[in-house]
């Protein structure tokens, strides 16, 4: 399992127990550096993704490799997920962070183990190597965090800009249909069944609770560590890609935490980045090593002298979905925010974008409700699948300014703004911003994109209604981007009153009037300087060997739309068919198919409605298990009404159902804490 000239050989123990201090007992991997006479620091990445089957093919190609070079490393499943026993009620509770720290000081405590531990994870392994590091463990000494966010209500799969994302429902019936699994039985014996159907029991409609809390409320605060930087001590290194929606932490943890720290962002999707695409890959665990070494060997690697942050500055962009690699080149800035990043304004006028405030104009614009079906998944992971299209489509149905083609190359890093001056003719209304890159050939290209809930005027952690025709003065923050708009290019400013299916559409059909001249764009442009310079290539990938496995289905991915000339639905449709294989080590044989349907009904906001399923299956000789589940969500002025159901399978006999229907008041007309919630358990004994 080692990669090829590395120090060690590699032993694994593909089950360790840890006993936590109520009795429950958290399952791991552990990969140990073979032939070492003594104890040695530890690695541990803890996440709920099933570390005998979920997340066995990804481990292999990390774990092991730190072993290979002097590491005791560990993937932890959490409490009530993979192997683990227990319950899980929800992301990244206190119960979650205490088993953390309990399972710190057991590492620390084992022969193997000299007592320094470091933390690493990518999305859910992320956000929790920040969480812990703010508990401030005395073993941890330093983490690595990648694809995370620092801020739960504001960067996060739930809202963007105060609006709800429909990602919120899908992600939530992605979370519960991989909890729905079993644990293995090679690990915990007969005890499977029991263990399962105590799940599945105490399994929790996450959407209805997520739903409930639509406001940055003590919920949203707790694990956000952007409520106090100063809490975490540790040194972080804080990693992102381009091509994923996690990346906007990077550049504030390089900001905001007080200690050492070092950012990364690359052209990435949601991976990490010596397997993610688009490339260039590059030799992410020889950057961990010299992370590790460090803070954990205390060897002199020359992280301490790296730049504060180093980016990819991306050249063009196509504007079609299928791109594996981006060009661009590196850039390391010893500053964060830089003096060598300035702040152009670009105004938005009838004729386009001008670099000096054109005569004032009220525009007005009403977007149709599909001005958004080209912006791919909002969490993406760099395949042509979920990254956007081009975004003619949506332009045409948004209101767009345009910079006349650039005389030379203009390098964007950092955050764009657009500050706007506006008025609406409703009282609940939304706004999407676009920032594109127009090529002479005339497709469009999405660089950037911000949503802002216009009823969060004075703040997301209240509701205030719009009077309408009154003018309110609002700034939508973009994504992070560096992008290189090259010679003969044009930017395009997109703005549009719904951003469907990424967020729900108000619940009204709101017309702006957008007062051109004193709205403008906020640009940061760099101009290279002292506190920034052109880096070199970095090394391409080292991998350990892939883990054995046996393809008996091959996967599909399809994304589709259809348009009803007679009623009006307009309909995406995503079918994506992982495919069945067999994980060889161990004999289990793995299958996954999700499909999701997106609808709505031209000049209809309260049409819009989302279907969401999952089909699980797992089997190993005469032993096999199905789980089916489905969930949809709609809305009407007043609430959303979720329903969903799901079905257990042992062989083809049904070994349990559940159904769920929950209706739960949207913003701004009653107390949520009102919300109905209706759970329909089913047993029925195979």
């Amino acid at each position: 399992m080692a990669p090829r000239n590395a120090p060690f050989e590699v032993a694994c123990e593909r089950h360790v127990w840890i006993p936590m201090p109520d009795g429950i007992r958290l399952a791991a991997r552990l990969w140990r550096p073979a032939g070492v006479d003594g104890p040695v620091p530890a690695i541990v990445e803890y996440i709920p993704y099933r570390k005998s089957d979920g997340m066995a093919a990804r481990d292999a190609r990390v774990h092991p490799f730190f072993a290979a070079h002097g590491y005791a490393a560990l993937r932890i499943d959490l409490r009530g997920s993979g192997d683990s026993e227990g319950l899980l009620a929800d992301e990244y509770t206190p119960q979650e962070q205490a088993d953390a720290l309990a399972a710190l000081e057991w590492i620390a405590a084992q022969p193997w183990c000299d007592g320094h531990i470091g933390m690493m994870g990518i999305s859910w392994g992320g956000f929790n190597a920040l969480q812990v590091a703010a508990l401030r463990p005395p073993q941890l000494k330093a983490i690595i965090t990648v694809g995370s966010t620092d801020d739960r209500y504001a960067d996060d799969v739930h809202y963007m800009g105060g609006c709800p994302l429909s990602a919120n429902l899908t992600w939530s019936q992605t979370f519960f249909a991989d909890l729905s699994r079993p644990p293995d039985p090679e690990v915990v014996g007969e005890r499977w069944r029991a263990m399962w159907l105590e799940r599945v029991d105490n399994a929790a409609l996450l959407i209805a609770e997520w739903t409930r809390h639509p406001l940055r409320d003590a919920y949203w605060r707790h694990g956000s560590v952007c409520e106090d930087y100063a809490r975490i001590e540790v040194p972080v290194l804080a990693v992102g890609g381009w091509a994923d929606s996690y990346s906007n932490a990077v550049p504030r943890l390089i900001s905001g935490l007080p200690g050492l720290r070092r950012g990364l962002i690359g052209p990435w999707g949601h991976d990490y980045p010596h397997l993610a695409v688009p490339g260039p890959r590059i030799d992410f665990l020889g950057e961990c090593l010299r992370w590790w070494d460090r803070w954990l060997k205390g060897r002199e690697t020359g992280v301490d002298h790296d730049p504060l942050l180093r980016v990819w500055l991306q050249d063009e962009l196509p504007a079609d979905a299928s791109h594996a690699e981006r060009p661009g080149q590196w850039v390391g800035f010893a500053t964060w925010p830089s003096p060598d990043v300035a702040t152009d304004s670009l105004y938005l006028g009838g004729g386009g974008l001008h670099a000096a405030p054109p005569q004032a104009a009220e525009l007005r614009h009403l977007s149709p409700l599909d001005a958004g079906f080209g912006a791919g998944e909002w969490c993406a992971y760099g395949l042509a699948a979920d990254q956007p299209t081009d975004q003619l489509e949506d332009d045409a149905r948004a209101l767009c300014f345009d910079t006349g083609p650039l005389a030379a190359d203009l390098a964007v890093i950092g955050q764009p703004v657009l500050h706007l001056e506006l008025a609406a003719d409703r009282p609940r209304a939304m706004v999407a911003v676009r920032l594109n890159d127009v090529a002479p050939d005339g497709s469009s290209a999405r660089v950037s994109y911000g949503l802002i809930n216009l009823n969060h005027s004075a703040g997301h952690d209240r509701f205030a209604a719009l009077v309408p025709g009154q003018c309110y003065c609002v700034a939508v923050p973009l994504c992070d981007i560096a992008h290189r708009f090259k010679a003969g290019h044009r930017l395009r400013v997109a703005v549009s009153t719904s951003y469907w299916p990424t967020a729900w559409p108000a619940p009204e059909a709101a017309t702006l009037s957008l007062f051109a001249g004193a709205s403008r764009l906020a640009l940061p442009v760099w101009h290279p300087g002292a506190q920034s310079r052109r880096l070199p290539d970095m090394d391409p990938p080292v991998l350990p060997p892939a883990e054995p496995r046996t393809t008996l289905r091959e996967g599909r991915f399809r994304r589709e739309l259809a348009s009803d000339l007679v009623s009006g639905i307009r309909r995406m449709q995503v079918h994506l068919d992982y495919g069945e294989e067999r994980i060889e080590p161990s004999g289990m044989v793995i299958g996954r198919i999700n499909d999701e349907t997106y609808e709505v009904v031209a000049g209809d906001p309260l049409s819009a409605r989302i279907a969401t399923g999952w089909t699980m299956t797992m089997a190993r000789g005469d032993w096999s298990v199905r789980t089916e589940s489905l969930a949809h969500m709609s809305g009407d002025a007043d609430s959303f009404r979720i329903t969903a159901r799901l079905d257990l399978f042992e062989g083809e006999v049904l070994a349990r159902t559940r159904t769920w229907d929950v209706t739960i008041p949207r913003e701004g007309t009653r107390n949520p804490d009102a919300a109905n919630v209706v759970a329909h358990p089913e047993e029925q004994n195979a």
